[in-house]
């Protein structure tokens, strides 16, 4: 299922956030390149977010393309991820992508892992 960012609920994607996904696809060269955003059970607060690139579209991803970019979403995480926001932050603890949950009842200190 193809969804536009503009109008998706699924996952709202910040333009840092597509301008640095489309820079790291040019620098690796492959334009098949996606980048999959994913939840997995673990962390310090039970569930993890997690962030893979991926040249392979299954049947029942959710796909965001936005400012050049494509983004991925698995049926299973999509729920766990449905109004968040994926961002692109460097300072000076380093760079990274991170999400904003509005579901997460709890999340650590370093924002990579939540609860619901």
């Amino acid at each position: 299922m193809t969804v536009n960012a503009e109008v998706s609920d699924a996952l709202l994607i910040t333009e840092a956030a597509a301008h640095k996904v489309h820079k790291l696809v040019e620098e690796e060269g492959n334009e098949r390149l996606m980048l999959r955003v994913f939840v997995t059970g673990g962390g310090c607060s039970g569930f993890q977010y997690g962030f893979t690139f991926d040249d392979d579209v299954a049947d029942d991803d959710t796909i965001i393309r936005q400012e050049g970019s494509t983004f991925l979403i698995d049926s299973l995480s999509v729920q766990y991820l449905h109004g968040s926001t994926v961002n692109y932050k460097e300072g000076l603890d380093g760079s990274r992508f991170s999400i904003e949950n509005p579901a997460a009842e709890t999340t650590c200190g370093c924002g990579s892992s939540f609860s619901m």
